[in-house]
């Protein structure tokens, strides 16, 4: 069952801040390239600088980055710049932001504490492996600050919606928080702090009987608050079972929200020397067609055809654009024998599995280190270094679908590393959740 409880966050105080756009931030994995020193720049209270704080050379077991995230919270708790909820609450949340078409979508999500539960359990489910860097740092700065302060991204069924509509009896009316963020500035956010208790206990008992909740970004810090409440169990034998620490804050999203978008991830590879473009793309003829086309419209223009087919896949080399279609489908069987037949058909596993290991021949242990590949939302930079690189290459691809995330989840197949893109990021800032 799917317990997920109110309770009373940590929020920025609106008397003490006059532009929450100021403050509040992309998840701490998205702040890099020069990023967060522009946050730091907006804001002596920028929730970087707890998230995702400076490291200097002098640092030391005293005083670094994680005892400075703890400092600051403390201070801000202080100085009324933080303050505590005087009661528990669910945080309802709607991102609105502009489609390609020219017409605009409402994610609709709210923020709560969710019981952790093992994956073996059946009530949250993975959909992409994990690495072990990021997990010790989130580790360490929960260990620190006894606080959760980004959101896991969790997906869970309602087919009819049914969460959304409670929530709405209790949000006509402004938000309590409206901000738009540094990085994605045509996403207008929406709060609303919810603690009407006929509306949260509805809403608890609609999800109670719930199952099969997808983790859709957030896998590091799901993993990372596993480990936190053993930690602390151990610690704390007597505890009681609603000790914060046996939860987690997730920002829910009903599968069959409207809003429910998913970009795709473009692959950069560079610094490949075993073969040349040619030589690459005579070996892949093998399983592909291939088609050269003009350019990069061209090229984009054939990868919005296809949207939906499978082993769809675009080439960029210094000698051309191409247009790769898979014709050998029994190849991916051959190489993933161990592998159920949907996680054969993502696009990501055939240019995974296939393109960089079998054909490049880049270990799967070197893409899993993330040697000599840059994953890319948007896909600029790799053409740029393409141009100018003979040893790099840029796959295109089309975004994963909802339904190909829940049919390897639902088999318990977890996908390849950064196989999705939810757009737009869960802004973290909002509401934090106290587990000490």
């Amino acid at each position: 069952m799917a317990t997920i409880k109110p309770f009373q966050g940590i929020r920025y105080n609106p008397e003490k801040i006059d532009r929450f756009d100021n403050v509040i931030s992309q998840p701490y994995d998205r702040v890099r390239y020069g990023l967060q020193d522009e946050y730091y720049d907006l804001s002596d209270y920028s929730i970087v600088r707890v998230i995702k704080g400076k490291e200097f050379d002098d640092d030391n077991p005293e005083n670094n980055v994680y005892t400075r995230a703890k400092d600051y919270l403390t201070t801000w708790l202080e100085e009324g710049v933080l303050v505590q909820e005087e009661e528990p609450a669910l945080y309802v949340y709607h991102q609105t932001f502009p489609l390609p078409d020219g017409g605009q979508v409402t994610r609709k999500a709210f923020i709560t504490a969710l019981e952790l539960a093992e994956f073996d359990e059946g009530i949250v489910l993975p959909h992409e492996r994990t690495h072990a860097g990021p997990k010790v740092d989130r580790l360490n700065l929960t260990r620190a600050t006894e606080t959760y302060f980004g959101n896991i991204f969790m997906l869970y069924p309602d087919p009819e919606n049914k969460v959304d509509a409670l929530l709405a009896k209790a949000i006509d009316r402004e938000p309590d928080i409206q901000a738009k963020e540094l990085h994605e500035k045509d996403v207008l956010h929406k709060v609303w702090v919810v603690t009407d208790q006929e509306v949260l206990n509805a809403v608890q008992a609609e999800m109670g009987p719930k199952r099969n909740l997808i983790i859709a970004d957030g896998h590091h810090r799901y993993e990372t608050a596993l480990n936190y409440r053993n930690e602390m169990r151990e610690k704390h034998p007597d505890a009681p079972a609603d000790a914060g620490f046996n939860y987690r804050m997730v920002a829910m999203v009903s599968m069959s929200n409207p809003g429910l978008t998913v970009l795709p991830t473009h692959r950069l590879i560079f610094g490949y020397e075993k073969n040349s473009g040619a030589e690459v793309l005579e070996e892949a003829k093998e399983y592909f067609s291939i088609e050269e086309v003009a350019g990069r419209p061209a090229l984009e223009v054939k990868m919005e055809k296809v949207i939906g087919e499978v082993g769809r896949i675009g080439l960029v080399t210094k000698d051309g654009f191409y247009f790769l279609t898979l014709e050998d489908r029994g190849i991916m069987e051959e190489l993933a024998p161990d592998r159920v037949q949907a996680w054969r058909e993502l696009d990501v596993s055939i240019l995974h599995k296939l393109l960089l290991e079998h054909v490049m021949d880049i270990s799967e242990e070197k893409i899993d280190k993330k040697e000599n590949i840059e994953y890319l939302r948007e896909p600029d930079m790799g053409y740029d270094r393409v141009s100018e690189e003979e040893t790099s290459f840029l796959f295109i691809l089309n975004a994963t679908r909802i339904e190909q995330v829940t049919a390897c989840t639902a088999v318990g197949e977890k996908m390849p590393q950064k196989s999705t893109d939810f757009y737009p990021k869960v802004i973290t800032g909002f509401a934090m959740l106290p587990v000490g």
